[in-house]
């Protein structure tokens, strides 16, 4: 929390990087931390995921932002393009943008 970061984006593609406490406050973890220090959007994961799917998801999105500068909208082609070679939601549904889309 005493970190500032001056990151629009921070991505945490590893297995439940977006699992933390649940409090009344809501969910703490490290995704809240890095939003408290200033970060912008954090795109994290929700339970395991593996390995090959993640990657074509990690690299649909990264693409796919830097030509549309839309982080929700990439997002969501990531996982469109993932599901047609990973049908499983398993594969691809885990991943959720925090905070700002654009």
């Amino acid at each position: 929390f005493d970190m500032e970061l001056n990151a629009d984006l921070v991505v945490l593609s590893a297995c439940e990087t977006g699992r933390g406490k649940i409090t009344g406050d809501g969910v703490i973890g490290l995704s809240r931390s890095l939003m408290s220090a200033g970060t912008a959007s954090v795109l994290v994961s929700l339970w395991k995921v593996p390995d090959n799917a993640t990657y074509l998801l990690m690299r649909e999105f990264y693409q796919t932002w830097e030509s549309s500068g839309d982080k929700a909208q990439a997002l969501r082609q990531a996982m469109l393009t993932t599901m047609q070679q990973y049908p499983s939601p398993e594969n691809w549904a885990a991943f959720t943008l925090m905070g700002e889309a654009q």
